[in-house]
């Protein structure tokens, strides 16, 4: 049976790293080679993280200079045939790791596979449900995010991308997607594969503006690398739309709704269409600035109750 190596990098999450330890162990797939790659942490992580030490392949707690520093950690001693990545605050759903590797099993030209996923507050209830697609590399660059813990890749294909780029802190996941799309198809698996924590002590709550900064950074990577930039000049309007579309919301979600506005009318001019499936986005960020907080707090929860868009639209 193909050997599945999982990866989590740890730092700080006691309240969650248990919930996400099981969730790998108790999967009904038998062969998992399981690493857990912690950066020193200092809240009784390393306690748990000893009760399961038994059922780990390897562990380590010791400082690092980040998650990609400790993902790639993990990557250097993963010896299976395919890889995902955990973070700590996030957790597989049952069968997640077997639904994967039958899909990258049976269809060997695949480099990565992704799944469904729901979006999770901090005490587990659900957010949202994040319903993705046929999604490959022109997607991508047009920022089309797949929710990271749903995301299970071949391994050979993942030496070829070259593994996680230290120096993205915050889009590091989306930038590796897109090289090992250029080395291999992607492809979609239609069921629900994990759960995304969102709370205030998460990065995507916590610095939502530096994601924006990345995200801009990442397209203007693209625009220089050699293989990319021509794909980016027989798809302007969409890539770039597509990357003033993420900052923008990154900016709304980092309380800088001016700055939104401004970045989605750059993608309102590029690519009009795409630009406006933001358009509940763009209300809010309007009433943000004209009706103070209490009447754009209130659009919000009266949108989230009555909407049916998923977020990863």
């Amino acid at each position: 049976m193909t050997l599945v190596t999982i990866i989590t990098p740890s730092y700080n999450q006691a309240a969650y790293l248990e919930q996400t330890i099981q969730s790998v162990l108790n999967q009904d797939y038998p062969s998992v080679e399981f690493i857990i790659v912690d950066g020193g942490s200092t809240d009784g992580s390393v306690d748990i993280i000893r009760e399961y030490q038994d059922r780990l392949a390897w562990w380590v707690s010791e400082p690092d200079e980040g998650q990609a520093d400790a993902i790639n950690k993990g990557l250097a001693r993963a010896s299976g045939d395919i890889v995902g990545w955990l973070n700590s605050d996030d957790y597989y759903q049952p069968g997640a790791i077997k639904d994967a590797a039958a899909m990258l099993v049976s269809q060997p030209a695949l480099g990565m596979v992704f799944g469904d996923a729901i979006t999770v507050d901090q005490e587990g209830n659900t957010l949202n449900e994040l319903e993705f697609g046929a999604w490959g590399l022109k997607e991508l660059m047009a920022f089309r995010i797949i929710c990271q813990p749903s995301v299970f890749m071949r391994n050979s294909v993942l030496k070829q991308a070259g593994g996680l780029d230290k120096s993205y802190h915050y889009l590091l996941d989306h930038q590796l997607w897109i090289r090992i799309a250029q080395q291999a198809p992607i492809h979609h698996v239609p069921n629900c594969l994990a759960a995304a924590r969102y709370h205030s002590g998460a990065k995507n709550v916590a610095e939502a503006g530096d994601f924006g900064r990345e995200v801009l950074r990442i397209y203007e990577w693209m625009t220089t690398d050699p293989d990319l930039a021509p794909l980016v000049e027989q798809n302007p309007n969409s890539i770039t739309a597509g990357a003033y579309r993420l900052n923008g919301r990154y900016l709304l979600d980092g309380g800088m709704p001016r700055k939104a506005l401004q970045s989605y009318l750059i993608a309102l001019r590029a690519d009009p269409t795409f630009a406006l499936k933001h358009w509940h986005r763009m209300i809010y960020a309007v009433l943000s600035l004209i009706g103070g907080d209490g009447l754009s707090k209130w659009y919000y929860r009266l949108k989230t109750r009555l909407r049916n868009t998923k977020f990863c639209s």
